[in-house]
């Protein structure tokens, strides 16, 4: 047998060499000729506004950077998930290798999702997430944040009746926030819910569906909400000339800087939560490692954003006027964030 030598040299960089083979992460395959496609089923109110503004800003420069071809966002007119998942088809028919859903529909989606998946489409489903076991879900514990809105109520030693402010009806994260928050209430016979409207998330509509119910209602100790909801209750008990309750808030500028002013003028105290509008840039990354061959846990759990008392002046000066408390991923994180939860 012939036998080979190398030098020292040539052997030790040999050896090297298959060091970083075998330590090669999975995240540095090429995708850059890959395209991922976002859809999404809404548009209305300043959370959605700021999410699509996250994935423009960190899809843009991730194209730009050469990691991905394209990157582009389409959204529904109508919220619908018929109209959805018609979108959902044409992306599969353009040739898309991932697409990322923020939902109509938790169960509606499943058949154009299970399509996608079958042509070897990666879906990565956040926020608004589906059920169809093929596709990857990304949100926060929505039942724990419509629970820990009573958990609070309770801290402050509040008692009495509660008008719930839910958000767009039939999606995952409506159900999930209205169940803690029941759940919660169930335990703690202190508290009765007296009313419950749909807000859709929007100052506007919560404010016009809490003035139509507020005549009909006994005296409120708190309201529980979803988001996006919250200035717009406070404006219907005013309008209607009512005590303003404790409201818990959704991270919204313009919920946050109300209770700034009410804090400020009359030491108003309350408590704000969300999922953060950049839970779009952290699928959108998700999606790219898949493609790039990474192992992804099908489910996964983001961190709930929460504004406190203490910590109000340093969200508002943060945030800008019309957005959301925000937080937005990179690459690094969401290797990191992957590599932790597996």
């Amino acid at each position: 047998m012939k036998k080979i030598r190398l030098s020292s040299t040539a052997l030790a960089a040999a050896l090297m060499l298959g060091a970083a083979a075998l330590h090669l992460p999975a995240h540095a395959a090429d995708t850059k000729a890959k395209k991922i496609a976002l859809s999404n089923n809404f548009a209305g109110n300043s959370w959605r506004q700021a999410m699509l503004k996250s994935w423009d800003k960190v899809t843009k420069d991730a194209v730009a950077k050469g990691v991905v071809a394209q990157a582009p966002s389409f959204t529904t007119s109508e919220n619908q998930a018929t109209e959805q998942a018609a979108q959902i088809q044409n992306m599969i028919l353009q040739g898309f290798d991932a697409i990322v859903i923020n939902a109509a529909s938790p169960t509606a989606l499943n058949g154009a999702v299970k399509q996608a998946c079958d042509a070897g489409i990666v879906v990565v489903s956040f926020d608004g997430i589906v059920t169809e076991p093929c596709a990857y879900r990304i949100a926060v514990d929505f039942k724990q944040l419509g629970a820990m809105q009573i958990d609070y109520f309770a801290s402050r030693g509040l008692k009495g009746n509660l008008l719930e402010v839910r958000g767009l009806a039939g999606v995952f994260v409506d159900d999930e926030i209205h169940q803690g928050i029941t759940a919660a209430v169930a335990k703690r016979p202190e508290y009765k819910i007296v009313g419950s409207v749909h807000g859709n998330w929007t100052q506007t509509v919560a404010q016009k569906e809490v003035s139509a119910i507020l005549s009909t209602l006994p005296q409120v100790a708190a309201v529980a909400t979803q988001g996006g909801d919250g200035y717009g209750v406070a404006q219907a008990f005013k309008a209607a000339g009512r005590p303003t309750p404790v409201i818990f808030m959704g991270n919204r500028q313009d919920e946050l800087a109300w209770w700034k002013e009410q804090r400020d003028a009359n030491k108003y105290q309350t408590m704000s939560a969300s999922i953060a509008p950049g839970a779009s840039t952290f699928a959108f990354w998700v999606a790219q490692q898949i493609l790039s061959g990474a192992k992804v846990p099908k489910e996964m759990k983001l961190p709930i954003s929460v504004v406190t008392q203490e910590t109000l002046d340093d969200a508002v000066k943060k945030t800008e006027v019309g957005s959301v408390v925000n937080v937005e991923y990179s690459q690094k994180e969401v290797i990191d964030f992957i590599a932790k939860a597996k």
